[in-house]
């Protein structure tokens, strides 16, 4: 999902890989990781790549299921993990006390369409692939549709799906197969700033019809001042056109895929978001850039709709705003059909051309369904699973800096309405990378934003339809 933004946050964590969005200067990488995923097929006979290697003998050669996993625990083993998240660290060490016989090269690849590319030339190169590999969300189908990631139920690991959501278990599942365990996910709440709001009489929206009356009232009051910021992110737009009750993907087997971004969804979002444009309702600063974050502080950026991961990233990045910041639930389409979505969030998975893939799956077992999962909550990371967004050390946070509100009670309520059966296109990389291109040019007037969601929907479906898929539109 995401835009590299690592140099922008070094004085925190890193959250870039929270946003389904991809920069202009990250098309071409995209580009390339796309083209080498060309001819997709069901099978799971991936190029036997070179992943992390075992002194004994191999995790895959003793069997399956949970007591094989816990074997293969017990065997002199090395895994090679692939992953971003800080917090990867101590849940490694936690790991490796837990199981000394399992040494952990953990490798920080990069974020992104960077991680990615890497990923994809190591497949094709039938080395240096990982035994494991820190995978967003957006990304998954595209390496699980052409047999790059193994299945995990074969594992045991299904026996998870009780500790998720269903929307969440919809984003590892991939063709009938379970190609990861959600390690964090981002269910798309509002963050407002209360200070501004009261300042200016402002309701807290229930509605969107009620957020576009409020982007009016205040920049009419102080035209310096606006209720979000927007000069165009892919990940966004696919999440409100997903809150709305969008389905504008729609994939069947390996190759069959459905684009239509002209769905009733679709339609709710650029209604609602055209006049928001057009009226320069919408701070044209782009996220996560130094001019974003003094928005943020100033108040001149009033509200952020966008991941329940937001929380931190504000207390870090935005530290003078303590106080000022709540958080709401999402705005409805129609009032009292309560229904969100996921902006962000990423699954581990095991390649299937690992040597290890026993001791893989333990690994994410272990991260994701774990010991790890406290490590990461401890972190600050969004939760995925339903025990510790429901526990109540989670629930009952009341941090100073949203004025003593526990804000975890709005996102977790948020995080249990988010609409399941959401799909992202097996080549969805690609599709993010000529967003500036299609949909973009709506904030610079160039188009209408109808005009660029047709343009992102045949651009999207030619491309498929070069690569190998069968897309229709």
């Amino acid at each position: 999902m995401h835009e590299n933004h690592e140099d922008l946050s070094k004085r925190t964590r890193t959250r870039s890989w929270r946003r389904a969005g991809i920069t202009a200067s990250a098309a071409a990488a995209g580009l390339a990781l796309v083209t080498g995923l060309a001819a997709c097929s069901s099978s799971s006979g991936a190029t036997p790549a070179a992943g992390g290697t075992a002194s004994g003998s191999t995790s895959t050669a003793s069997g399956t299921g949970a007591s094989a996993v816990a074997a293969a625990l017990q065997q002199p083993t090395t895994l090679t993990v692939w992953a971003w998240a800080p917090q990867t660290a101590a849940i490694v060490k936690a790991f490796e006390a837990k199981y000394p016989k399992v040494k952990v090269d953990l490798v920080n690849a990069g974020t992104g369409s960077a991680e990615y590319t890497k990923l994809e030339t190591a497949i094709k190169a039938g080395s240096g692939a990982p035994d494991v590999a820190q995978i967003e969300y957006y990304a998954l189908p595209q390496f699980a549709l052409q047999g790059a990631l193994a299945d995990l139920s074969a594992d045991g690991l299904g026996s998870a799906q009780s500790q998720f959501s269903t929307a969440v278990w919809d984003s590892v599942n991939v063709n009938g197969k379970l190609v990861g365990l959600p390690q964090d996910t981002g269910p798309m709440a509002l963050f407002y700033n209360k200070t501004v709001f009261d300042k200016y009489g402002l309701t807290v929206p229930t509605t969107w019809a009620q957020y576009a009356a409020d982007a009016a009232k205040l920049h009419a009051a102080n035209a310096k001042e606006y209720i979000g910021n927007d000069t165009g992110d892919p990940g966004f737009v696919t999440s409100m056109i997903w809150a709305a009750g969008g389905d504008p993907y729609t994939v069947s087997g390996a190759k069959d895929v459905t684009i239509n971004l002209q769905d009733a969804g679709a339609k709710k979002f650029a209604t609602l978001w055209s006049p928001l444009i057009t009226k320069n309702l919408l701070a044209p600063i782009t996220s996560w850039s130094t001019q974003w974050y003094t928005g943020l502080a100033n108040g001149s950026i009033a509200s952020l709709v966008t991941g329940g991961w937001m929380g931190v990233d504000l207390e870090t990045g935005v530290p003078s705003g303590k106080g000022d910041w709540r958080v709401a639930p999402l705005p409805e389409w129609t009032s009292g059909t309560a229904a969100t979505s996921e902006n962000g969030g990423s699954a581990d998975s095991v390649l299937a051309s690992s040597k290890n893939q026993l001791a893989a799956a333990g690994f994410l077992q272990f991260m994701n369904t774990g010991p790890g999962e406290q490590i990461s909550a401890n972190s600050g990371d969004f939760p995925s699973s339903n025990t510790m967004l429901n526990s109540a050390s989670f629930l009952n946070q009341a941090p100073a800096y949203f004025g003593g509100q526990k804000i975890n009670q709005v996102l977790s309520q948020a995080a249990s309405q988010v609409l399941p059966g959401w799909s992202y296109l097996p080549f969805q990389v690609y599709a993010n990378s000529i967003f500036p291109d299609t949909v973009g040019q709506a904030y610079t007037g160039k188009s209408s934003l109808d005009a660029g969601l047709q343009a992102w929907q045949q651009q999207s479906a030619s491309y498929g339809n070069q690569q190998g898929f069968s897309v229709s539109s």
